[in-house]
């Protein structure tokens, strides 16, 4: 499913200004059928890793690969990477004043159905699956008239990324720190949705600080991101050992 090689990163150059490293030949690989969750200290590059899979602007790959069922990752737009079924759930929801949640949705549904060459989903069935994925995320069918994330309270923004995620049901799931902010009922009802989507068809890569994610979301492997790469993987029992000793005993083993 997801396989990455020797990948190197940095920050892009701008104005003359050298750019920083921030991953240095990270590998990983997660097949379909299986989560596996990221941790790591602050600013050991969790959410770089992410952002770089996604697309975003900002960064440069100065070496190595990733690839997606087999395609170069790093050569797609970001539309394209959507289309061929990535997700990431962002750490802070981003607003968008003004485009209701649900026109939002259908409009992305849509698109990534057209450039698979999919027919689009009609409108009633849309609706269907809406209203149930919202009953099953507890969301108030008028949050989703509502400007997408717009006067959401920190919870309420989570859930909207999870009704998106089951709306679309992608391939390759990021989840980047998905726990922050949310009460202990918003973290049950967010994780029973992504567990919904666990499939012998479909990863899933749970970026976190914090093992009470993990208690939910139940990791297949556990992989320590620090100084740009992987140093450390196990099963879940090593997010147990982190939760309890933190990340010096591990960083001590890998140096």
């Amino acid at each position: 499913m997801l396989e990455i090689k020797n990948l190197s990163v940095g920050i892009a150059a701008e104005a003359g200004v050298e750019g920083r490293s921030i991953l240095s030949g990270l590998d990983l690989s997660v097949p379909k059928g299986e989560v596996h969750a990221i941790m790591g200290p602050n600013g050991a590059g969790k959410s770089t890793l992410s952002y770089v899979l996604a697309g975003r602007d900002g960064y440069e790959v100065t070496g190595g690969e990733a690839l997606l069922d087999g395609s170069d990752l790093l050569a797609l737009s970001p539309e394209e990477r959507a289309a061929k079924g990535l997700f990431l759930s962002f750490q802070y929801p981003l607003e968008l004043p003004g485009v209701a949640a649900l026109t939002f949705v259908r409009a992305a549904l849509n698109s990534q159905r057209r450039t698979r060459g999919e027919d689009e989903m009609k409108a009633p069935e849309f609706l269907k699956k809406s209203r149930e994925v919202a009953a099953r995320l507890k969301i108030d069918p008028e949050m989703l008239k509502r400007g997408v994330n717009v006067g959401f309270s920190g919870g309420e923004k989570k859930r909207m990324e999870i009704f998106q995620l089951l709306m679309l049901e992608p391939s390759m799931i990021i989840l980047d720190e998905t726990d922050s902010g949310l009460d202990i009922d918003a973290l049950r009802i967010v994780a029973e949705g992504v567990n919904a989507l666990r499939s012998p068809d479909r990863a899933m890569l749970v970026i976190t600080h914090y093992q009470r994610l993990l208690d939910h979301i139940r990791p297949d492997r556990v992989h320590v991101l620090a100084n740009g790469r992987i140093i450390a993987s196990g099963g879940p029992e090593l997010a147990l050992r982190l939760e309890a000793e933190g990340y010096d005993g591990v960083l001590a083993e890998a140096a």
